[in-house]
C-alpha cells in the first residue's frame, strides 16, 4: 500500500515487540504501540514505511519506534492489490481487509475502506475509513 492522494505526515511511533512488519502494510495502535492491521481491525494508524524482521537486533526489544506515514484528512487515498475483482461499478463502495497489504473485494462486515477509483480487477484507489484522528496528535 502507498497513499498516492492528499496530506500525510510520518510519525515515529513505538512498535510491538517480537512483531514482523512489512513496509507499505497498514497498521493500527494496540496499547499503545504499532501492530500489523488485521482483517478484523477497525481502527487503524496509517502505512508503515519500514520492514521489521525476526533477524533485527531490536526485534524482541519493546518500544522501538518505527515510521509510519498517517493521512491528515478523510480524503486521502491509498492505492492497494485486491482480493477478489474491483470493477468500475466499485466505486463508493465499502470494504474489508484481507490481510494488511490487501482489501477483500468480497467482504464488507467491517467496512474499513471506500474505493475511490478502479485500476484494474486487482488493483485500486481507497480511503480509510477506520482512519484515527491525526491532526491534533503530538507524536514525536
Amino acid at each position: 500500500m502507498r497513499w498516492v492522494k492528499g496530506k500525510t505526515k510520518t510519525v515515529w511511533l513505538p512498535r510491538t515487540a517480537s512483531v514482523t512488519f512489512t513496509e507499505g502494510d497498514l497498521v493500527q495502535l494496540t496499547t499503545g504501540q504499532v501492530a500489523t492491521a488485521t482483517t478484523q481491525s477497525t481502527k487503524h494508524v496509517g502505512i508503515i514505511r519500514k520492514s521489521v524482521a525476526s533477524t533485527d537486533a531490536d526485534f524482541a526489544t519493546s518500544a522501538v519506534k518505527v515510521p509510519v506515514e498517517v493521512p491528515l484528512d478523510p480524503s486521502c487515498e491509498f492505492e492497494s492489490t485486491v482480493t477478489g475483482t474491483l470493477v468500475t461499478t466499485s466505486l463508493g463502495v465499502i470494504y474489508d481487509l484481507s490481510s494488511a497489504s490487501v482489501v477483500n473485494q468480497g467482504g464488507t462486515t467491517y467496512g474499513v475502506v471506500t474505493c475511490k477509483g478502479f485500476i484494474t480487477s486487482t488493483k485500486g484507489r481507497f480511503s480509510l475509513n477506520s482512519n484515527q484522528d491525526f491532526a491534533d496528535a503530538t507524536w514525536e
